[in-house]
Order: C-alpha cells, then structure tokens, then sequence
C-alpha cells in the first residue's frame, strides 16, 4: 500500500510537473510571437497606406484630375503674384497705423505673412463655385478637396494665433495641419492603427507612439490655454486697486502655480495615463530637487516669503551694495531693479532674505539726505542756520511739510565750524545725487548773497633764522 502511495504521488508530481512545463513553453511562444505579430500588423498597415497613396497617384493622371492639378498649381503661382506685390504695401500702411492693441498688431503681422494662403483661398474657392456651376460637380472634386484643406489650414493659423510662445504655437500649427490633412484625405484611422501598432511594453505598461503623440499635442494645447487664462487673470490682479500690489503678486504666483499643475494632471488624464505611476516618479523628483536644484528651490521659496511678507513690492527703492535703483518687477526667482542709468539688475530673491538692504520706501516714501558744510569763524551761526535752511525749502523737491529742513552746529573745526543740513524728499526714485547737488547751488547762492564766506585749510610756513644768521634747518 505504502509502494502505491508513493508510485501515485510520483504520477502526480510528474504530472504537474509536466503541465507546469507546458504552461511555460506557452508563454515562451506568446512571448516569441507578440512582436512578430505586432510587426506584421505595422506592415500591414503601412503597405495598406502606401497602396492607398499609390491608387490616388495613378488617379492623377486621369485627364479630369490632371487638369485640376493644372489648375491649382496656377492658381498657386498667381497667388505668390499677387501676394508679392500686395504685401509691401500692406506692410507701409501697417506702419502707419497707431493706437492699436498688441493683439491687433499681431494679428496684422499673421496676415501679412500668410498672405499666400489667404489669396490663395480666395482665388481657389472662386474658381470651385465657378465651375460647379459651368460643369459637372466630378469635374472639380480636386480642386474642392484642396479647398478645404487650404480653409483649414488657414482656420489652424488664425486659431493658433493666441498661443504667445513661439515655439509652443509652430509645434501645433504643424501638428494640427498633419492631422486636418489626413482627416480630409481619409487617412486617419489607418494613420492612427500605424502609431498604435508602433508600441513598446514595459510590463504591463504599454507606451505606442500614437499615446506620445496624443500626449504632446493635448498637453501642449493644454498649457496654451492655461497660459492665456493666467495672463488674463494676472492683468485683472494688476488692475484691481483694492489689492496691495505685492499681494497682487502673490496672488499671481499661486494662481500660475495652480493653473499650470491642474493643467498637467488634466492633460495626463485625458490621455488615460495612471496617474498612481506617478507616485514613484515624484520620489525621483524629490531627490532631484533636493540635490541638483538646491538654489532654484531656495530662490522660490525666498520670493514667497518676500512677497508674504511685504518687505519689498514693485516700485520701492532699495539699495543692495552697490546698487542703487527701484524695484520693476519681483519674479519667481529674482527681481528686477533698474537704476538712475537705466541698468536693469537682475537680483536672486535669496540675496534679499539673506543680505542687507535698505528699503528707502517700506513703511512710506519719505527719504531723508544729510549734507555737511562749514563757514568762517567771523559769520553769525544764527544767520547761516536760517540761511541754511531758506536755501534748501527753495529747491523745489525738497519737503516744507511734514518735516521741515533743519540746520545743526556739529563742532568747531579747525579752520570752520561745521553744520549739518537735514531735509527730506518724498520721490527717491528721482534720483538722490541730483538733490544733494542741487540743495548745495542753493546754499552757495545763498551764502553769496549774505556774505557768507567757506573756509578752506591754510597754511603760513615761518623761515626762522638761527645763529650766526643762517636759516635753520626745517
């Protein structure tokens, strides 16, 4: 009995053994054969394509259709004609206009460089209705055809037109032209099965080239539109004067921030990427962050906490070691001061937060100047002091209320006795060298006309004779 149990789970073993092989010599073949298979079927589909390509070629050289084509490549050179001479002039009165918007300038420029295709429609469309209703409708279904797909493409550039990044605009409008083109030739879903076919497999992942395509072009449309709304919700923060314009900033940032990150998912979701496959990719993302963009984060988070913080807005005056100017504008990673010379300084937001810098305009716009000067022991201290003091309320930006200037004796001097003239100015980005300049005209005018004399340092060397009546040596 015990020998049977021992044969029969033997036989079992065997058996399994066996069944496990077969399974695993199956997934073998499936394995050997997807990519042939999937090979095949891309081949299959290309030669399809390709015969189609092939059938509409032969069908050219029908006379019908050869005359069409005859037809559309004239209307194509008198198009270029036509545009040549149009656009020159076109161009001159352009020149001439003024008070348009960016937007309309824009879209003037697009029409003058599509102005090809623009006559081109006119004369093909013109020439369609024509014969359709000179000759049978099979006569012209070329030149409709092409028609269609100039209207289109034509529609693809006036569309596309409010996408502001040049680089952006250029990838969809030939994206888009493709796939108008082999949507009016009937070509799409062969197109379509092509790139679907064209695949890798990661695991379960599979990545075809049409998901990639699909990908960039809705992502890319995506953005574009995120980026207009950003802009046009930006330039109604900056209107809006119940908000502070730092906290306009603010504002603007998150908003971007938000509108660009929700943009992202939507687009990945729309073309039915796992988002849950992202989780391991944000580790990397992580790590990156931390090691290789250690200065790009800090230069973030340090615009954050200035604009939170109000420390520094558009418009204030600031000095950071040698430069001197007024803010322009605050970026995500630096901000832009621009100086008396109309230098414009590009600041990392991390300097601001870890350098010193003097705000001349944080709490208000009152800035005060100090200027030193001294007169003769013989003029009255009384007298200079209101003289002082009349000099620089001339000037005319020079304030006489709230704070009024004043004059105080320092010290006696060697050879004067020295004052210090106070008075503040309500507009430093006019300038500061300029005022103090002009307040000390003031007082030398001032000082002229009462007879007020500036000491300088002088000097008497004695020759002392010694014996004999010999000059000592010095």
């Amino acid at each position: 009995m015990e020998e049977e149990a021992i044969t029969e789970t033997q036989d079992v073993g065997d058996t399994q053994e066996s069944e496990l092989d077969r399974i695993a010599g199956a997934e073998r073949e499936v394995a050997t054969t997807q990519p042939s298979d999937s090979n095949t079927e891309t081949t299959e589909i290309a030669l399809s394509i390709w015969d189609q390509v092939v059938d509409f070629g032969e069908s050219l050289l029908r006379p019908w259709a050869f005359y069409q084509v005859l037809i559309a490549l004239g209307l194509l050179v008198l198009a270029y004609a036509l545009a040549a001479v149009i656009k020159p002039r076109f161009y001159a009165w352009l020149k001439t206009r003024e008070g348009w918007s960016k937007l309309r300038y824009r879209y003037a420029m697009m029409v003058h460089r599509r102005m090809v295709l623009i006559v081109f429609n006119g004369f093909i469309w013109f020439t369609v209705w024509g014969m359709r209703a000179v000759t049978w409708p099979s006569r012209s279904y070329l030149l409709l055809g092409l028609a269609n797909l100039a209207l289109a493409w034509l529609v693809v550039v006036v569309v596309l037109r409010v996408v502001q990044n040049t680089t952006l605009r250029t990838f969809l409008r030939y994206g888009a032209w493709i796939w108008v083109t082999l949507v009016l030739t009937g070509l799409r879903d062969d197109a379509v099965q092509l790139m679907d076919s064209m695949a890798l497999h990661f695991g379960e992942t599979r990545i075809s080239l049409w998901m990639i395509a699909q990908a960039v072009l809705l992502l890319g449309l995506t953005f574009a539109v995120t980026r207009l709304l950003s802009r046009q919700a930006d330039a109604r923060l900056k209107r809006s004067e119940d908000i502070s314009p730092s906290m306009r900033v603010l504002f603007g940032k998150l908003l971007q921030v938000f509108l660009y990150t929700a943009a992202f998912f939507v687009g990945l979701r729309i073309i039915g990427f796992d988002l849950q496959g992202l989780a391991f990719l944000t580790g990397f993302i992580g790590v990156g962050l931390g090691f290789g963009l250690q200065k790009v984060v800090s230069n973030l988070v340090s615009g954050l906490i200035i604009v939170m913080d109000k420390s520094i807005k558009p418009g204030d005056v600031i000095s950071l070691g040698e430069t001197f100017g007024w803010i322009n504008s605050l970026g995500a990673r630096y901000i832009s001061v621009v100086t008396r010379d109309g230098k414009e300084f590009l600041i990392p937001n991390e300097d601001l937060i870890t350098n010193q810098v003097v705000n001349w305009s944080h709490s208000d716009a009152y800035v005060r100047l100090d200027i030193y000067f001294g007169t003769a022991y013989g003029d009255d201290p009384h007298l200079v002091r209101k003289v002082a003091v009349e000099a620089a309320q001339s000037v005319k930006r020079v304030l006489s209320y709230p704070n009024t200037p004043v004059c105080h004796i320092l010290g006696f001097g060697d050879s004067s006795v020295d004052y210090i003239l106070r008075f503040w100015i309500e507009d430093p980005t006019g300038g500061l060298t300029n005022i103090r300049g002009n307040v000390y005209l003031a007082l030398w005018d001032a000082f002229h006309e009462y007879g007020i004399s500036l000491p300088f340092p002088q000097r008497e060397v004695r020759m002392l004779e010694g014996e004999g009546g010999q000059v000592a040596p010095t």
